[in-house]
């Protein structure tokens, strides 16, 4: 493989292990889960916005009342997956929050079976039972460790139809807006509601240590830009599936972190069922792109 094909593989094993970082780095925090998410998101935005103002400031005058609209869906969301995803690590283990968590692939699929009449194969309803399967022996066996535990399994699902929604309602004002001014405007739209919910929950903004500043900052660089930045830069190159299929490895990378930096052993059950998830959304990712490819010369081919 020639280098410059080589380039936008290597920009995902980057991206992987750099998303791998996050749950670790929210463990590490010392703060509520709300306000790890709003510090994650809200120090993103500060970082961007010299850019945006210097490059995009123009983009902002394009913006439709309907591209607002669902922006703003979107960042309420992906504020609620991050609420949801963070606070459930708080009660279960990193290896079955970010299994379960990365299911979402499934989310996405039946949410556009209920709201764009997409059709399934066989073959996604089989993989989906097998990745659900797999849900069902990692929440199991966490069960019988702790209640509070199945508590964590629930609340990581929830993030994972959360951040479906994120997707569903962003990627059609995605396509009429850049890369950099749909980002800064969900992340900003997002922190603001992070910010009133916490403001709610009476939650304090400040008195958090040193380390914990610096857990939220390395949240809003690392698993932000090295992560998604370098998927959606390898996205030039590679297919959406390419990515997906990479982000799948995100769980084993978080679980030898985990092992690595907070001494978290892995279950036989959690090992086992995250095999079978993994698995599933395999089998799953690899026929719907069949199912989109098949679809794509039937329509080119005047086959209806």
């Amino acid at each position: 493989m020639e280098r410059n094909q080589l380039a936008p593989y290597i920009a995902i094993a980057i991206g992987v292990v750099a998303v791998s970082t996050s749950a670790i780095f929210v463990r590490l925090a010392d703060a509520p889960s709300s306000i790890v998410a709003n510090y994650r998101l809200l120090l993103a935005v500060l970082i961007m916005l010299p850019y945006v103002l210097w490059k995009h400031r123009e983009d902002f005058k394009h913006i439709s009342k309907q591209d607002w609209y669902y922006s703003t869906l979107a960042g309420v969301f992906l504020a609620l997956h991050f609420i949801l995803w963070f606070e459930s690590l708080n009660h279960t283990s990193v290896a079955s929050s970010v299994v379960l968590v990365t299911t979402q692939p499934i989310f996405a699929f039946l949410g556009g079976y209920l709201f764009f009449k997409e059709r399934f194969t066989t073959g996604a309803v089989f993989s989906m039972i097998i990745a659900f399967t797999g849900s069902v022996i990692i929440s199991w066996g966490d069960f019988q460790i702790s209640g509070m535990a199945l508590v964590g399994n629930f609340l990581a699902l929830m993030g994972a139809i959360a951040v479906t929604g994120y997707f569903l309602f962003g990627q059609n004002v995605r396509k009429r807006l850049s890369l950099m001014t749909y980002t800064f405007v969900v992340y900003g739209i997002s922190s603001i509601t992070l910010v009133i919910y916490n403001v709610l929950l009476n939650q304090s903004f400040t008195g958090y240590t040193g380390e914990t500043w610096m857990y939220f900052l390395a949240l809003a660089i690392i698993p932000t830009f090295f992560g998604h930045t370098l998927f959606n830069w390898a996205l030039k190159w590679v297919t959406a599936s390419t990515i997906t299929m990479g982000i799948l490895f995100e769980p084993v990378g978080a679980s030898i972190l985990a092992y690595l930096v907070l001494d978290e052993l892995i279950t036989w059950s959690q090992f086992l069922g995250g095999v079978i998830v993994i698995l599933g959304l395999m089998l799953f990712i690899m026929s719907t792109t069949r199912k989109k490819r098949a679809s794509v010369v039937n329509d080119k081919s005047g086959i209806k």
